[in-house]
């Protein structure tokens, strides 16, 4: 059986870059113009932990996040760097559709030279089970697919389709989000065409200040390559609000096992690009 080779361009990628920045300049423009309904929730960012919220942000929202993550030292590779691009939708309350894709990813193995391009694509649908209330936490249940978008011959992905499939727990407790993750992973081997099984699990703390600034502090690991490599990783972050609209993050996170990338650095914004629900 033939597979489907994914090829880009640069000018693909050029494309898929400035699209991105567009987006968000976009939705920063809206945000800047809107100063009512300051009680909706118009982002709930899923950047830049591994354990994302059960509840997302209201429906209608079209929810655009992009930003810079970088490893180094890992178990494969001296350094990687990417670009993600991530975009969330909320059909309804309990229904979000989740597209992700790396727009620029650059990897450097420890005996080779560099190589560049675009990353994989996963897209998902999240479906919110429980609301959080005063007896119970949130309770949402998701499910990813990964598209192998990356060069195989470059070595910048595995080149097979993976699954992901996840339960969501959240809770509010006083001015403190609590959010954990455990799912099950389904990758495809790159050496040959046989699958493996893993799991995953997050725990992440994320608290906002009244002048805006939040922090946000994770432990999480994996026992098979996910958007992060495998391994265990500790993670801290701040977080600014520019306003209901618009939240930038920048942190750190630190390899805890021999298979983690010992160091990582991270920087991003979340958007709320369109309002399609909204009462005119």
């Amino acid at each position: 059986m033939n597979k489907a080779k994914w090829k880009f361009t640069r000018q693909n990628i050029f494309t898929i870059w400035l699209t991105a920045i567009l987006l968000i300049f976009v939705g920063i423009a809206n945000a800047q113009q809107s100063s009512d309904d300051e009680e909706e929730k118009f982002i709930e960012p899923s950047r830049p932990n591994v354990a994302n919220p059960a509840e997302f942000q209201k429906p209608g929202v079209l929810q655009v996040e992009y930003g810079y993550d970088a490893n180094f030292r890992g178990e494969d590779f001296r350094w990687q760097q990417t670009a993600p691009l991530t975009v969330r939708f909320a059909a309804s309350k309990r229904l979000l559709f989740d597209f992700n894709i790396d727009t620029i990813i650059s990897e450097k193995p420890e005996m080779q030279q560099h190589e560049t391009g675009v990353g994989d694509t996963r897209v998902g649908v999240q479906v919110l089970a429980l609301e959080d209330t005063e007896r119970h936490p949130a309770l949402a249940f998701a499910y990813y697919v990964k598209v192998p978008t990356a060069s195989f011959e470059k070595e910048l992905g595995t080149g097979r389709t993976d699954h992901k499939i996840v339960a969501l727990l959240s809770k509010k407790v006083g001015e403190t989000d609590i959010d954990f993750n455990v799912a099950y992973l389904n990758v495809g081997r790159e050496e040959n065409d046989r699958r493996a099984s893993g799991e995953q699990a997050a725990l992440s703390f994320t608290r906002e200040f009244k002048n805006n600034f939040g922090l946000i502090g994770e432990l999480a690991g994996q026992s098979e390559d996910d958007v992060l490599p495998r391994g265990v990783f500790a993670l801290g972050a701040v977080t600014y609000k520019f306003n209901k609209r618009v939240q930038f993050d920048a942190g750190m996170r630190f390899g805890l096992n021999k298979e983690a990338p010992r160091v990582g650095v991270f920087a991003g914004i979340t958007v709320s690009v369109a309002d399609f629900f909204k009462k005119k």
